[in-house]
């Protein structure tokens, strides 16, 4: 029986290449016990669970998650609960990040719309000053 390209087993570089990270990213995760590899030597080898792990690792970090709360959450998988546990408690984290994005998103158009505020004051300013040269002429 052959291995499905789902099952089988990825090296590192494959790792990178598939998912666009860098050999020190997967070794930084592996030390922070996010993923697994197989060791052979000092070749890592990847499972079709590492690279899960990895996929959901990638999006709680765009997310903004801690690799602490990634490696809390990952570590809920085995449960024994059918998932249950991990998908309620992902739900509510993902609830409070979402929370804090909105608020940032908000300060930050709050932020963006001083600042255009500025530059039309600065851009009269600075217009008053040129006419006063012309002026002065």
């Amino acid at each position: 029986m052959t291995p499905t390209s789902d099952d089988r087993i990825m090296t590192i570089r494959e790792m990178c290449d598939a998912y666009d990270v860098t050999p020190r990213t997967l070794r930084f995760y592996e030390s922070k016990e996010l993923i697994f590899p197989i060791r052979e030597g000092q070749r890592r080898l990847f499972t079709r669970r590492d690279r899960a792990r990895l996929k959901l690792i990638l999006r709680g970090k765009r997310f903004g998650f801690s690799l602490e709360e990634i490696r809390q959450l990952l570590d809920l998988y085995d449960m024994g609960d059918q998932q249950r546990t991990q998908l309620a408690r992902t739900y509510e984290v993902a609830q409070e990040r979402l929370e804090a994005m909105i608020a940032q998103r908000d300060e930050l158009n709050e932020a963006i719309a001083d600042l255009e505020d500025q530059m039309r004051w600065g851009e009269k300013i600075l217009g008053s000053m040129s006419h006063g040269d012309k002026a002065a002429e």
